[in-house]
């Protein structure tokens, strides 16, 4: 069992195949191909993974900086999934603090 930390109001992860409501276990999980292609990021939370306001985004999505604003937007929104629903199975405890 891994463990992984997130903000304390973020939202309860969806079911797979859900929409996507922002609780950021996937990318606190493992990175997509974008923060691997990007950021050369290969284990643990993408360090892209950023919390506004309720819920949390993709860093190299709301604020593209570098290579990630030379990208197309439809390319950067397929490699982090955008319209797919949920694709992380991992299970979630809620008594884990």
């Amino acid at each position: 069992m891994k463990t992984i930390h997130l903000h304390a109001a973020a939202p309860e992860k969806p079911a797979v195949g859900a929409p996507c409501n922002g609780c950021g276990v996937c990318c606190a999980l493992l990175p997509c191909p974008l923060s691997r292609f990007l950021l050369g990021h290969r284990h643990g939370a993408c360090p892209a993974l950023t919390w506004e306001g309720a819920r949390y985004v993709c860093g190299l999505v709301v604020a593209p900086r570098g290579l990630a604003r030379l990208l197309p937007h439809r390319l950067v929104l397929r490699w982090i999934g955008v319209g797919v629903g949920c694709d992380c199975d991992a299970e979630v405890a809620d008594d884990v603090l």
